[in-house]
Order: structure tokens, then sequence, then C-alpha cells
């Protein structure tokens, strides 16, 4: 039988559904007066939240008084043990399909701090057709420091609430502030907006623009709950708890596996999912994590890999938990699983609190912790459904696709006088 409160989350999530059919049709189909080029920069493609977002963004907005295209630095990742092509990305896939024209500076995954002659001609004949220029986080900053931009305006979008631990992009993010080629910055959340003027970016140029998601595929899905739930040999009443991440010290695996190892001795019914790149079998870190707490061979702990459909993980998912221990803004997996029926239970960073308030829990940096705070939002799910249904509007992606053609269109009629193309540069000093 399903968990207290699932026959209710689908029952009111079809009403609200239809009270809103209005609104959630109109998420894709931002109109912006014009006929605008836009071009973005990638570090590269691979697994993660800011790449997803920032394509649903650019695939939301291409052809609809925008033209988007996307150049991306490198055309490989080797990150989290795994090796990540760009052709094999879903969010490359999904820019290809709504008919955004992507490219790769370089085939490899490594190359050089500076850029060649060549790759600053491929540059300059991309931003020529361009108004604007949107990069995704700060690191390709170096590319457009180093090559120009030919007086186009740069919007960078800013995903993390730790800029000091960002290295060389933050230097590369002060040089384009200071030589004028930014004309804004993105912010996914408040605590963004607070670390990077913190930093000493001016406040002025810092401009907060919340996530959100695609409603129609982020839903609670009876179907799909199940036919996942039946794929891994979880009964349909089990509790499941989801765990959507990258191996990286950031998102803190070893305190979720130590988590998870307590959980599933005090139920023993349960079964805890993991999903993104180094969530396999074939990366020893996380192994030797399980190994630790007895659970590298457990039949109820199921290492999925990167998914290209999150959607149904969350849907088959009870809890979407999130034991980050610095970074984060406003974590993409905690939304999408709270617009899936999941309830949220995380560690108090970034934006967490705000986004999981009234809606889930909080829970303190420690296995006993966070495990009680599992079991503690199963046991409240009742009262946590109506809250998460409520939410969908404002955690649906209208709005922030609204917000970005706005401002996109608003630095485009504001260009100011910017630093020269290299080869600019070079002609001028020749004359």
């Amino acid at each position: 039988m399903p968990l207290v409160g699932e026959t209710n989350l689908r029952g009111v999530f079809a009403a609200q559904q239809a009270r809103t059919a209005q609104v959630t049709r109109g998420a894709d189909h931002v109109r912006v007066a014009g006929d605008l080029g836009v071009l973005s920069l990638y570090e590269g493609f691979f697994s993660g939240g800011a790449r997803i977002l920032h394509s649903d963004v650019v695939a939301g907005l291409h052809g609809r008084g925008q033209r988007h295209r996307v150049l991306s630095i490198h055309g490989q990742a080797h990150r989290e043990v795994t090796l990540q092509r760009m052709q094999d990305d879903a969010s490359y896939r999904k820019l290809v399909a709504a008919g955004v024209a992507v490219s790769a500076l370089r085939d490899g995954s490594t190359g050089p701090a500076e850029f060649d002659e060549a790759e600053m001609a491929v540059f300059e004949r991309e931003i020529s057709g361009v108004e604007v220029l949107l990069t995704l986080k700060e690191q390709p900053l170096r590319l457009v420091n180093q090559a120009g931009t030919r007086g186009k305006p740069v919007i960078t979008c800013l995903h993390r609430s730790d800029p000091e631990n960002q290295g060389e992009a933050l230097t590369q993010l002060h040089t384009a502030v200071s030589t004028g080629v930014i004309a804004a910055l993105v912010c996914c959340a408040e605590s963004t907006r607070a670390a990077y003027r913190a930093a000493g970016i001016p406040a002025d140029l810092l401009e907060v623009i919340p996530n959100g998601v695609d409603l129609r595929r982020f839903r609670p899905d009876r179907l799909a709950r199940a036919r996942l739930r039946r794929a891994l040999g979880i009964t349909p009443d089990a509790p499941v708890i989801a765990f959507a991440a990258r191996y990286d010290v950031m998102k803190n695996v070893p305190l979720f596996v130590r988590a998870a190892a307590a959980f599933l001795t005090a139920r023993p019914d349960a079964h805890v999912v993991m999903c993104g790149a180094g969530m396999t079998a074939a990366n020893p870190h996380l192994t030797a994590d399980l190994a630790l707490v007895g659970l590298e061979a457990s039949s109820r702990l199921h290492r999925l890999g990167v998914r290209d459909d999150p959607q149904v993980l969350f849907a088959a998912a009870d809890v979407v938990a999130l034991t980050s221990a610095f970074g984060e803004a406003a974590p993409l997996c905690l939304i999408e699983g709270m617009m899936c029926g999941a309830i949220p239970v995380a560690t108090d960073v970034g934006d967490c609190a705000s986004i999981v308030a009234g809606r889930g829990l909080l829970t303190a940096p420690d296995p006993e912790a966070v495990a009680a705070a599992w079991a503690e939002a199963l046991a409240r799910r009742r009262w946590f459904v109506p809250a998460l249904l409520t939410s969908r509007i404002q955690f649906g992606r209208r709005r922030m696709i609204a917000s970005y053609a706005r401002l996109i269109r608003r630095a485009a009629g504001s260009r100011t006088r910017m630093p020269l193309t290299a080869a600019a540069q070079r002609a001028e000093a020749a004359a």
C-alpha cells in the first residue's frame, strides 16, 4: 500500500494542475520582442545542476525572440571517476533538440591555460553574430578576458555560495568586472549574492534569479514510481531515500553513507538510491566509503550513476536528501525532488533553509541526526505534502526564464565601451 499521504498527493496534484494549467503552459513560451543573438560559454558538459539549469534556460529562450548558441571550451570532461563526453550529455542533447547550435573549442578535457591564436579566432567568429554573451559560472571568463568581446556585454551566471573556493575563476571574475565587460551577474540564490558581495563584487551587478524547474517533467508520477521500484526490486510500500549528487567533497558523500547505514539498520524495509557522476561500483572511493559501514554489498543500496531521467528517481522516492558541507546555493536536486513529491531533508547550506521551510527538514551534519530526520520526514509526510503542492508555481521555471529574458534584453540595450578583441588590439597597435 502507498505511504501515508501518497494518494492525497496524487489527487491534490491533479486538481492543482487543472487550476494552474494556463500558468504551466506558459513556462516554455516566453516571448521577447526582436531577434537577439546570444552566445553561452560553458567550461564543458558534465553532470551537475548548474549546467542542467543553464541549458534549460537557453532551450526555453531559443527561437522565441532570441537566437542562442553555445560554445563549450572542452568537448569532454573527466570528473568524479567518470569520462563525460559532450555528445553523451543530456543537456547537450536537449539543446540540440531545441535547435541550439553547440560546438566545442577543444576536443579533449584538458588544455593550456592560455588560448592560442586559432582558438581565439574561433571565439571571435562565434561572437561576431551575437549581441550578448552569457557565461555559465566564472570559469569561461578566462577566454573572455584574454580574447575580448568586441564591445558585447557579458552576463555571468553564478551558482555557488563559496567564491573563495573557486580559485583562479574568482580572479578572472574580478578582472572582468574591473575592465567593464560585465553587464550583470545572475545569482541563483540569496546566499550567492551575499557571498560574492563579501568577496568584493559590486552589489549593483548582482541580481538574484531563483532557480526553477519544468513542472510538466517534475511532478508526482505513480506509473514511473512503480516502474523504477519494480526494476530495482523495491516493494511499493518500502521507504526510499534518494540522493542525487556527484561524488565530490562538497557533497559530503561519507556523511550520507554513514546516515544511510544508520537508517537502513533502523528500517529493515527501507532502500537508498544514489545517482550522479561517480555514484557507481566503478568508483573505488565510494566503494571504500560503503565498505567502512558494511554497505558495499547491500541489496538495499542502489548505485545508479548518471541518469537522464532524474524525475523518475524522485517520483520513486519518499525523501530527497542533501548532505553537502559547503558551496551549495539553491540545489536543483531539492527542488526537482520536491516537485515530484519527495520530502526534502538537507543540511543548512546556501539557501536550503528557505527552500525546505515548511516543506521538509533541516538537519545537523551528523549521521544519526540525518537518519533521524529522514525518519521524521516519513512520519510527517501527510503534513508536508500540501506544502509541496502549493509551492509548485514558486519553483516552476516560468518566472525564471522570463527574468533571464528581461535581463538579456536590458544588457543588450545598455552596451558600453568595452575592451577590444585580441585581433582588434593587434590591429590598433599596428596602425
